[in-house]
């Protein structure tokens, strides 16, 4: 599994890259990367077929236990998976801008 931290996430998301947040729909909701999909990690398996194999899918929660597990799941489901290190919490933390509330 391929693990990033945010720096590099940034600069991904700024060509597009795709980023599923796992976390649960109240989390989410309170504060979230901006462009992150929400996919609870509960329905994850579920919806894998909403997921392009065709590029790197990027995932993150909170501080990267939940996303490194779905990581596995998805790879295991022949995704390019990308864990992001440090998760939402490091997002914050390097000031860059959070959305709130659900899409």
């Amino acid at each position: 599994m391929l693990e990033i931290d945010v720096d590099r996430l940034a600069a991904k998301l700024d060509r597009g890259a795709v980023l599923v947040d796992v976390r649960e729909p109240a989390e989410y909701a309170a504060g979230h990367v901006p462009g992150a999909v929400s996919i609870p990690m509960g329905r994850l398996s579920a919806r894998m077929g909403d997921l392009s194999r065709l590029a790197p899918v990027h995932v993150i929660c909170a501080s990267g236990n939940r996303s490194r597990a779905m990581c596995d799941l998805l790879a295991a489901g022949g995704y390019d998976a990308v864990d992001v290190t440090g998760g939402t919490r490091a997002w914050i933390a390097s000031g860059r801008p959070v959305e709130v509330g659900a899409r």
